[in-house]
């Protein structure tokens, strides 16, 4: 089983800086993709950043404000958010394809979600 926690949420004004981060442990041999997805009140989950061996990807919203690293070393994932909008108030939730072993399928794991909150 693998466990994902996550921190660094909290309330911020508009145009300040946030940063998040969210750490595997448990039975983990290889790690492909870790990313970060968000979802507002009435809305659908939707992806933020995610970010892989060949590289990242990013919403269009948040594009040139947000930046995901990755420490393979400690399985941690980290999304520095700058120039946070109220738009970008959320939870936001860590996400990651963990295999267990060299022989087994990747499995997806979700964090339990770490509240982000924008005031104008």
């Amino acid at each position: 089983q693998v466990r994902l926690v996550e921190s660094g949420g909290g309330l911020v004004q508009a145009g300040g800086s946030l940063r998040l981060s969210c750490t595997a442990s448990g039975s983990i041999f290889s790690i492909n993709i870790m990313g970060w997805y968000r979802q507002a009140p009435g809305s659908q989950r939707e992806l933020v950043a995610t970010i892989t061996s060949g590289g990242t990807n990013y919403a269009d919203s948040v594009k040139g404000r947000f930046i995901i690293s990755r420490d393979n070393a400690e399985n941690t994932v980290s999304l520095q958010m700058n120039s946070l909008k109220p738009e970008d108030t959320a939870v936001y939730y860590c996400n990651t394809n963990v295999k267990p072993s060299s022989w087994s399928r990747p499995n997806t794991y979700w964090g339990q979600g770490t509240q982000v909150t924008v005031s104008s």
